[in-house]
């Protein structure tokens, strides 16, 4: 399964692209969000997902967490990160990667506070059943 993985976000790093229905990215409620998936495979108890997620100018994710880890880069554009203590816990620029924790205790929101689309390409290794992402409520930020 490991060997998997390493593949998958190697493939992710490398721009990897295919032909793929269009979905709204997996938390809400976001505004100006897309994506794609590239690739979806379950092994065992794990689904390893790469997706092109789509940030369109002053767009946002939403409040949530993720079930499993996620590990992503910047294509494109800047990514704001906030934690739910409202926070900047990051920025990312064209080739920057980003690492999120998994579970109820870090929910955080991207946003693309630019004036240019925002591009990631993002890997989840997630528990096979569970959703990609779980919405959660604003935390109490002026903002999202």
């Amino acid at each position: 399964m490991r060997t998997i993985s390493r593949l998958a976000l190697i493939a992710a790093v490398v721009g990897l692209s295919a032909a793929a229905s269009p979905a709204v990215a997996g938390a809400t409620p976001g505004h100006g969000v897309s994506a794609v998936t590239i690739f979806d495979q379950t092994v065992g108890d794990t689904q390893y997902v790469i997706r092109e997620i789509t940030i369109a100018p002053g767009g946002a994710t939403g409040w949530h967490y993720h079930p499993g880890p996620v590990r992503g880069v910047v294509t494109k554009g800047v990514l704001t990160h906030h934690d739910a203590d409202c926070s900047v816990d990051g920025v990312y620029r064209p080739g920057q990667f980003i690492s999120e924790r998994s579970g109820t205790g870090y929910v955080h929101i991207g946003r693309n506070l630019t004036d240019a689309p925002l591009v990631l390409t993002v890997f989840y290794e997630n528990p096979a059943g569970e959703p990609l992402a779980v919405s959660t409520p604003n935390p109490g930020c002026s903002f999202e």
